[in-house]
């Protein structure tokens, strides 16, 4: 029995059914389980965002798949909501939230996060689950988690640390290191920025005005293949010193994931509270 298997048996009942709900996707390179196996590490996350069933929960950076939304619908129950906000990548995520049948509570909201439609206080948790990073620099950070902030008490972020405990781990970082230089210089773009440590991460949030409450690393231990990306991405990099560095360090991270498989870095949780003035 694998680990994601092995997680899966040790799940409670609503998360074996809500995982089994999840379309396998034939996405090589990927493993055809892949959207399946993120489902329950966001799930194993989720459960430390503590929130109660009937609560109203704002989730920036919803993402194509519905990743961590399904997640966080089972959280709030039949009598909670779930307000998903994504700027436009929105792919297959409505057909997987209506085959998981948590549609009901579930609700799409495209917009920039930097300027949420919602009054303050209008919901009860604020929650970005692995989008940190695609949310841009610092500035943009503080920008969105200062909004996070304004329409709900209660703040909850997960993300990937860059640390490596096993030679899985490290293959991982080798290769997702590589997104965000590789990225920029073929879209323009800053998106999959690098993980950032977990005390950085509350620096943040107390920049935008929140009070840290819990900060804790959790371990996850299971397959992690999205860091990979093709290597045809590399060799339309402009400059051809920094293609030809770039297209090393891609088939030396290619390389280690083949030897040693790709697993997820831990996971640095951070729940926070607006902070108040005296």
């Amino acid at each position: 029995m694998g680990r994601y298997e092995l997680h899966l048996a040790r799940s409670k009942p609503n998360i074996v059914n809500l995982v089994e709900t999840v379309p396998v996707l034939d996405t090589p390179p990927l493993p055809p389980d892949w959207l399946r196996c993120e489902v329950l590490e966001r799930s194993l996350v989720v459960h430390h965002a503590g929130i109660t069933p009937g609560e109203t929960v704002l989730e920036v950076g919803a993402g194509g798949h519905a990743i961590s939304t399904l997640p966080l619908a089972l959280e709030v129950g039949p009598k909670g909501r779930v307000f998903a906000i994504e700027r436009s990548r929105w792919a297959q995520f409505r057909q997987i939230v209506w085959a998981s049948g948590l549609d009901d509570r579930t609700h799409l909201v495209a917009c920039d996060a930097r300027h949420l439609p919602f009054r303050p206080d209008s919901v009860d948790v604020a929650a970005c689950v692995h989008g940190v990073r695609s949310l841009g620099g610092e500035e943009a950070i503080v920008e969105v988690l200062r909004e996070m902030f304004r329409v709900a008490p209660r703040v909850f972020l997960a993300e990937s640390l860059p640390i490596a405990r096993n030679n899985a781990q490290a293959a991982h970082l080798a290769m997702y290191a590589l997104r965000e230089q590789v990225f920029e210089a073929t879209t323009g773009r800053k998106d999959d920025r690098h993980y950032l440590p977990l005390h950085e991460m509350s620096d943040l949030v107390e920049q935008a005005g929140g009070l840290v409450t819990k900060s804790i690393t959790l371990e996850i231990d299971l397959p992690h293949a999205l860091a990979y990306f093709p290597r045809e991405m590399v060799e339309s990099v402009p400059g051809e010193k920094e293609r030809e560095e770039l297209l090393h360090q891609w088939d030396e991270a290619k390389s280690l994931i083949e030897r040693h498989g790709e697993d997820h870095p831990p996971v640095g949780v951070i729940l926070a509270d607006r902070h108040q003035e005296r």
